[in-house]
């Protein structure tokens, strides 16, 4: 792959969250020319339709950075069997105002890793439904529902042994998928 930008969204705010460090993980397995980008998504104030018309300087920077690249990576926990309420607050806002979505006809891929034995499995399913909506092709095959478990994470923060191919045939997979769509 080159010149290829994906922007990463990260479903949870805590620095030591799985998912964060899954999403950096992934980064530093991406291939030469590939740039995995975190797009900030802490900052968003919530969103309310009447701000439409003067979207905040952060949700300007978050559709910039969506426009900008060629595929949109989630990497996302599940909350209440649910999208958690920071990636939605997130998504609404690059979708707005109606007719200017900064996500239409992105290619996107959803990955994401919890402590429960279904992974993020549901969690994931919400987001899909989302994405469908928002006009954007969405990797289908191979799906990765990842338990936090002993050994998912190495000390040096890389992928561990166990889990390792796995993780890189999925990342390879949406590479494929984004090169195909973008």
């Amino acid at each position: 792959m080159s010149d290829l930008t994906i922007a990463v969204l990260i479903g949870s705010l805590r620095k030591e969250s799985f998912n964060r460090r899954l999403a950096q993980a992934l980064a530093r397995m991406a291939p030469a020319g590939c740039n995995l980008s975190m797009v900030r998504i802490d900052d968003l104030p919530l969103y309310n339709q009447d701000d439409d018309a003067h979207q905040a300087d952060s949700v300007k920077r978050l559709k910039s950075e969506i426009v900008a690249a060629h595929g949109v990576l989630f990497v996302s926990p599940e909350y209440n069997r649910s999208v958690p309420g920071v990636l939605k607050n997130a998504i609404d806002h690059a979708s707005r105002p109606y007719g200017t979505s900064a996500w239409a006809g992105k290619p996107a891929g959803v990955i994401g890793v919890s402590s429960g034995a279904i992974g993020t499995a549901l969690g994931q399913q919400h987001l899909r439904n989302i994405l469908a909506y928002l006009d954007m092709p969405t990797l289908g095959q191979p799906e990765a529902f990842i338990q936090a478990k002993e050994g998912l994470f190495g000390a040096d923060g890389e992928i561990g042994e166990g889990s390792r191919k796995f993780v890189q045939t999925w990342l390879d997979a949406y590479l494929a998928w984004v090169k195909k769509h973008s």
